[in-house]
């Protein structure tokens, strides 16, 4: 009685989630159409030592070595801001908050095309205290969890734009 009572309330809603619309971004595993354009993405340089991180992280989630010659091109330029706030009487800081900003271009490779221009970006918190030592090493912290998280934002708007606008052979 329970297992037809079950499967009453299951089929209905079972059948409402088909017709929803939503499918998987990367229906088909590494042979898919999204994870195709993915690792067909050439990662141009970044500079300086937050581009290297970021460069290293779109790398490992792209899925690519980063130096193929792939059918599209990843530009970007990163802004990396640390401003002081939370000042005591004494005109000392308090806290810092550390703001990556990614602006980003993917670039058609045969045509020089743009087909995407979009920014990422985050920001993260940093204590001040009265060890120089602590206060550079949270700063450090800060700037490799930013480059992941703006990396994933990256990642997702490439995946977003790959998935709408499909490869055609």
């Amino acid at each position: 009685m329970t297992r037809r009572l079950l499967l009453g309330l299951l089929l209905p809603i079972g059948m409402t989630l088909g017709g929803c619309g939503l499918q998987p971004m990367y229906a088909g595993g590494s042979h898919g159409a999204v994870a195709q354009a993915l690792s067909d993405v050439e990662i141009g340089p970044i500079a300086g030592q937050p581009g290297w991180l970021v460069r290293n992280a779109l790398v490992d989630r792209l899925g690519a070595d980063g130096h193929n010659k792939g059918r599209y091109r990843l530009d970007v330029v990163l802004d990396d801001q640390i401003t002081g706030f939370g000042i005591r009487s004494n005109n000392t800081v308090t806290r810092e908050r550390r703001t990556l900003r990614a602006h980003f271009t993917l670039v058609d490779a045969a045509s020089q095309t743009v087909l995407l221009d979009a920014t990422a970006g985050s920001d993260a918190g940093v204590d001040v205290v009265t060890s120089e030592y602590a206060v550079i090493a949270a700063e450090q912290t800060a700037l490799e969890h930013l480059a992941g998280e703006v990396a994933d934002q990256i990642v997702t708007r490439v995946a977003l734009y790959a998935r709408q606008h499909p490869r055609k052979e």
